[in-house]
């Protein structure tokens, strides 16, 4: 299994706080509306992770733009949304690309070329040009 390094919950609310400049009870309402999902340890205490802050600094931005939070939350499951829409299109999109070059492959060998396939239709006239 990989790891991936912007998963790690690493950074208590203290800290957390401070790198995205917010208040530590802002982050609180956040997770209580459901925009932010820390990661708890054994003992209850928040751990964020980058993927946490790439989360915030996106609320951050809808906020600033004069978007309320329930907005924020529905815009961000949008996106979640479209990103799996999308990564499923590009998915179906190879698939039938594999499907075509397959069929291409597999009916190369039924077809014949133009040129035979004309000789074959028109057959030169076996008797001499200008007598019927």
């Amino acid at each position: 299994m990989t790891e991936h390094p912007e998963l790690h919950a690493v950074y208590v609310i203290s800290v957390f706080a401070e790198l995205a400049g917010v208040h530590p009870q802002t982050l609180r309402n956040y997770e209580r509306g459901g925009l932010l999902s820390p990661q708890r340890t054994s003992g209850g205490s928040r751990r964020f992770s980058d993927e946490d802050l790439v989360a915030l600094r996106r609320i951050q931005e809808l906020t600033n733009e004069g978007v309320n939070l329930e907005g924020v939350k529905r815009i961000m499951a949008l996106e979640v949304e479209l990103i799996a829409a999308k990564d499923a299109f590009s998915a179906l999109a190879s698939e039938a690309r594999a499907n075509v070059e397959q069929t291409r492959r597999e009916f190369r060998r039924d077809l014949v070329p133009v040129q035979n396939a004309l000789s074959l239709i028109i057959k030169p006239s076996r008797r001499p040009r200008g007598t019927r």
